[in-house]
C-alpha cells in the first residue's frame, strides 16, 4: 500500500532527475557552441602573422630570397601591399557563406535528428578548421585554397546555432527561459577567448597548429554530442517543459487535483508511453514561408541585422580603433577590447533577467537599443579621454549593444519556435532561429565591410553608421512593443478586477 507522502517524494525526486538532466544538456550545448566559437577565432589572431614588418625578424641563414624582398617573413599570397583586401575576402568568404547556409541550414535541422546533424556539423567543422592551418604544413600559397576552406567552414558553422537553440529549447519553458539563455549565451565570449589563447600558442612558430588544434578540439566535441546528446526531455522520460501560459485557466482550476505538478507530469508519461507502445503521429516540419507567417519574425529578423551590424562591426575594427584614437598600443588595445564583450556577457544576463520579469522581450530590446545609440556617440567623443572612462563605457556600451543581439538571437528564437500558433507544434524551432540568425548574420558581414569603407573618411562616420543602425534596429520593433504595452495594460486591469472582487465578496 502507497503511503501518502509517496506522490509528494516521488514528485521531489522526478524534479531532482528533471533538473540534473536540464543542467546536462546546458552544460553539453554551452561546450559546443563554445567550440564553435573556439574554432572560428584563429583567423583574427594569425592576420598579423600572415602579414609582418619583416624589418624586426631576423632572417634565416638559410633564406634563398633576395636581400631586397622586404615581405620575406610574411605568407604568400598575403605578402603584398593589398594584403587588406585579401585577409578581407578571406574573413567575408566565411561571413557570406554562413549568413546564406542559415537559411538553409534551418530547415534540414528540421528534418533530420539533432544528434546527428549537430555531430556531423562539429567533425566538419573540426575538419576544414584543420585544413586551413595545414596550409601552412603543406606549403600552400594560392588565395582559392584559404578562401574556398572559409567558404565550406562558414556552411557546415550554420548546423550549430539552430540546433544548441532548439534543444535549449526543448528543455527549458518560457518562464526561465530569458534569463538561463542569457548565462548560457555567454559560450561566445568564453570561445573566442580559448581560441584567442590557443591559437597564441602558435602564432609566432608554426601557427598552422592555430587551427589544427581548435580543429581537433572540435572534432573531439563532435563526438562526445553523437554519444552523449539528448534531444527531448521526453526521450529521458522526463517532464517536458511548459511553453505557454494561459492565466485564465491556471486560475480557473488553481484547485484541481488534476492540474497538479505531479499530475501534469503523470500525464506527460503516459502519452509518452502510449506513443512507444503505438505509433503516434510526428507533427509536419514548418515550411520557409510558414515560419515567417509566425507573429514577430519578421521584425526581430530584421531588428537583429541591424543590432549584429552594429555587434561585429565592434568585434572586427574596435582594437583598431583604439589603436589609432587613443594611441595605445596593439597589445595594449587588444586588451582593452576585450571589455567590451565583457559587457555583452553582463548585458545579456540582464536582458534575459528583466524580459522574464516583465514578459516583454521587444520592449527590452527596444529600451536597450534606445540606450545604446547616445552611449555609442560619447564613447566616440570622450570615451578615450582617460583610461577609466574607456574601461566604464566600453563595458556599458558592450551590454547595452550585445543584449539585444544576445536576446534575439537566444530567448527570442526559442519563444517564436514555440509560438502558441504552431498549436504545439515544436518544430518550427530550428527553422525559426535559422531564419533569424542567418538575416542577422547578413547584418556582420555588412558591418565590417562597410567600416572598412567608410573609415578612410573618419571614425566620426563610421559611429554615425552605428548609431543610424541601432536607430533603425529599434524602430523595426515598434509596432512589437506597442502589443506588449497593451497586453501589459489587459493584465493590469484584470488584475485591479479580481482585487474588487476579492474585496467585495470579504
Amino acid at each position: 500500500m502507497r503511503s501518502s507522502l509517496a506522490p509528494g517524494i516521488w514528485f521531489f525526486r522526478a524534479f531532482s532527475r528533471d533538473s540534473w538532466f536540464q543542467g546536462f544538456i546546458l552544460l553539453l550545448t554551452f561546450l559546443i557552441y563554445t567550440c564553435y566559437h573556439m574554432s572560428r577565432k584563429p583567423i583574427s589572431i594569425v592576420k598579423s602573422r600572415l602579414h609582418q614588418n619583416c624589418s624586426e625578424q631576423v632572417r634565416p641563414i638559410n633564406d634563398t630570397r633576395s636581400l631586397n624582398d622586404t615581405m620575406w617573413c610574411s605568407w604568400a599570397p598575403f605578402d603584398k601591399d593589398n594584403y587588406k583586401e585579401l585577409l578581407g575576402a578571406v574573413d567575408n568568404a566565411f561571413l557570406v557563406a554562413y549568413a546564406i547556409g542559415m537559411f538553409i541550414s534551418g530547415v534540414f535541422g528540421e528534418r533530420l535528428p539533432l544528434r546527428y546533424y549537430l555531430s556531423a556539423g562539429m567533425l566538419l567543422s573540426g575538419l576544414f578548421t584543420s585544413l586551413f592551418g595545414l596550409g601552412y604544413f603543406w606549403n600552400i600559397h594560392v588565395l582559392w585554397y584559404f578562401v574556398v576552406i572559409q567558404v565550406c567552414n562558414g556552411l557546415v558553422q550554420t548546423t550549430g546555432w539552430p540546433s544548441v537553440v532548439t534543444c535549449v529549447g526543448n528543455w527549458f519553458g518560457k518562464g526561465k527561459r530569458g534569463f538561463i539563455m542569457g548565462i548560457w549565451n555567454s559560450h561566445t565570449s568564453v570561445g573566442n577567448i580559448l581560441g584567442s589563447l590557443i591559437a597564441g600558442i602558435w602564432v609566432n612558430g608554426q601557427w598552422g597548429l592555430s587551427f589544427v588544434v581548435p580543429g581537433i578540439i572540435t572534432a573531439i566535441m563532435g563526438v562526445i554530442t553523437f554519444l552523449f546528446l539528448i534531444e527531448h526531455p521526453e526521450d529521458v522520460d522526463c517532464t517536458p517543459p511548459q511553453h505557454h501560459s494561459e492565466p485564465t485557466e491556471n486560475q480557473d482550476n488553481l484547485e484541481d487535483p488534476g492540474n497538479s505538478p505531479y499530475s501534469i507530469r503523470e500525464s506527460s508519461l503516459e502519452t509518452v508511453a502510449k506513443c512507444s507502445k503505438e505509433p503516434c503521429e510526428e507533427p509536419a516540419a514548418i515550411s520557409f514561408f510558414g515560419a515567417l507567417r509566425i507573429p514577430g519574425v519578421v521584425e526581430f529578423s530584421l531588428c537583429l541585422l541591424f543590432a549584429k551590424l552594429v555587434s561585429y562591426t565592434f568585434l572586427y575594427w574596435l582594437p583598431l580603433y583604439i589603436f589609432n584614437v587613443a594611441h595605445f598600443s596593439a597589445k595594449e588595445a587588444g586588451d582593452l577590447s576585450t571589455l567590451f564583450d565583457a559587457g555583452g556577457i553582463i548585458g545579456g544576463i540582464m536582458a534575459g533577467l528583466i524580459s522574464d520579469y516583465t514578459n516583454g522581450r521587444a520592449t527590452t530590446c527596444c529600451v536597450m537599443l534606445i540606450l545604446a545609440a547616445p552611449m555609442m556617440f560619447l564613447y566616440n567623443h570622450i570615451g578615450q579621454d582617460g583610461i577609466t572612462s574607456s574601461i566604464v563605457m566600453l563595458i556599458i556600451c558592450g551590454g547595452l549593444v550585445n543584449g539585444p543581439y544576445a536576446l534575439i538571437t537566444t530567448a527570442v528564437s526559442a519563444d517564436l519556435g514555440t509560438h502558441k500558433s504552431l498549436k504545439g507544434n515544436a518544430k518550427a524551432l530550428s527553422t525559426v532561429t535559422a531564419i533569424i540568425d542567418g538575416t542577422g548574420s547578413i547584418g556582420a558581414a555588412l558591418g565590417p565591410l562597410l567600416a572598412g569603407l567608410i573609415s578612410p573618411t573618419g571614425w566620426n562616420n563610421v559611429f554615425y553608421m552605428l548609431i543610424s543602425a541601432d536607430i533603425l534596429a529599434c524602430l523595426l520593433l515598434c509596432r512589437l512593443v506597442y502589443k506588449e504595452i497593451l497586453a501589459w495594460k489587459v493584465s493590469l486591469s484584470r488584475g485591479s478586477g479580481s482585487s474588487m472582487v476579492l474585496t467585495h465578496q470579504r
